[in-house]
């Protein structure tokens, strides 16, 4: 069974469908690239497995159960975790400060225990606090853990963002640009990360602009074309395709379009 299922996905925004009938499996342990030009619905997609916005029509399964009609934390609870392309972090807080906070979803004391510092309040934010370490230093930003987010390096906020996410502990990460912006040195430092997170078992599907960087981490890729899935397959395959040149390219050859 794939742990996560698409089945004819489909989303109209007005009498424009920006996702329209995509079948996907996501399978356990591997990295898919989710790929296409601008505009083809590849975020969409995104918000639509997250809970972020409803389908018009279709159906998501995680782990088997039917997760569509979710609010978007409740399918966070069940072990689907985010990045965005805009990272969102508070910026006045330091790093260590923003990954707690991403453990929002697994507090047990509650708001009243939390606000009241019982004792298994602090008990709990201590152990949280150890929890949020480790992912700090795991990610390479232990020596950074002090310092205000605001004063990081874009490459390190990138980073920063997620550990945030991984404060969730998911199991199912969806990576929106991972690399945007990235200089070719903090680009491979992402793409060694997230490596390391499949080691650890951690199944991902990332949406990314850079095709070096999706052609040398994806097992394998599903192309997106005006919000249709136009070719599935490994890098390879999709690299010698001939519909998914066609929509980069244009029929001509002419012209280019962003992943």
């Amino acid at each position: 069974m794939p742990l996560l299922q698409l089945k004819g996905m489909t989303k109209y925004f007005g009498g424009l469908a920006a996702v329209n009938g995509v079948d996907m499996a996501v399978k356990e342990s591997e990295i898919l690239g989710l790929i296409g030009p601008n505009g083809a619905g590849k975020t969409t997609l995104f918000n639509l497995i997250n809970g972020f916005i409803p389908p018009t029509s279709g159906e998501a399964r995680f782990k088997g159960e039917l997760i569509t009609g979710l609010h978007a934390h409740e399918i966070a609870r069940r072990g689907i975790g985010r990045t965005f392309q805009q990272t969102v972090l508070f910026m006045e807080s330091t790093v260590l400060e923003n990954v707690f906070t991403g453990f929002h979803l697994s507090y047990r004391t509650g708001l009243l225990g939390q606000f009241l510092h019982t004792p298994a309040a602090r008990r709990e934010s201590k152990e949280i606090m150890g929890k949020a370490m480790e992912i700090v230093e795991f990610l390479g930003l232990g020596s950074q853990k002090d310092m205000l987010a605001s004063n990081l390096p874009h490459g390190y906020q990138r980073v920063l963002g997620l550990c945030v996410a991984l404060a969730s502990n998911p199991a199912l990460l969806l990576l929106d640009e991972p690399v945007a912006g990235m200089n070719p040195q903090e680009t491979e430092n992402m793409i060694r990360l997230i490596d390391q997170l499949r080691e650890r078992g951690m199944t991902i599907v990332v949406v990314e602009h850079d095709m070096k960087a999706v052609m040398s981490l994806c097992d394998r890729i599903v192309v997106l074309n005006y919000g249709k899935k136009i070719a599935e397959g490994r890098p390879r395959e999709i690299r010698e395709n001939r519909e998914v040149i066609e929509a980069y390219l244009g029929k001509e050859g002419a012209g280019t379009h962003a992943a």
